[in-house]
């Protein structure tokens, strides 16, 4: 089943870059900017961190906290994030819980090859917990805005 908007966001727990947990029911009473994405420290995926980062004031000031997903490990995410001074958590998810859960774990090609991997798509969850809008074409250097 796909997930639109209006439908209740799937809960998970996963551990984020530092190892601290982060479950979305902790998060209710906050909107949640759940962004999946391929990879760490890739062009697209670069572009599309360092944009939510820039504009963090902006989002933290609609009550929105930014999460990230992908299916890199920790000590990746970790270096991501130190890099580029990303304000907000990444999940880990190698067991890949999370991108099935939300349906973004999808079959992929890139010259003629086919593999499965993550979709860059971005869940906005409301306060209760409900899905508010699903983006499936993001905008890497204009993310912010598509979530404003």
């Amino acid at each position: 089943m796909a997930l639109t908007p209006g439908t209740p966001a799937p809960d998970f727990e996963a551990l984020d870059q530092d190892g601290n947990l982060i479950r979305l029911q902790d998060l209710r009473g906050k909107k949640v900017a759940l962004y999946f994405y391929p990879k760490d420290d890739t062009p697209g995926c670069t572009a599309q961190a360092c944009n939510l980062r820039d504009h963090q004031e902006e989002l933290t000031a609609k009550n929105v906290q930014v999460i990230g997903v992908s299916v890199d490990s920790a000590k990746s995410h970790q270096k991501f994030v130190m890099k580029y001074e990303l304000p907000f958590p990444l999940l880990v998810d190698t067991d890949k819980k999370i991108v099935e859960a939300y349906g973004v774990w999808q079959e992929k090609s890139m010259y003629g090859r086919k593999y499965m991997g993550t979709m860059r798509h971005t869940f906005l969850i409301n306060e209760e917990g409900i899905i508010e809008k699903v983006i499936e074409k993001v905008d890497t250097k204009n993310h912010a805005a598509q979530l404003i």
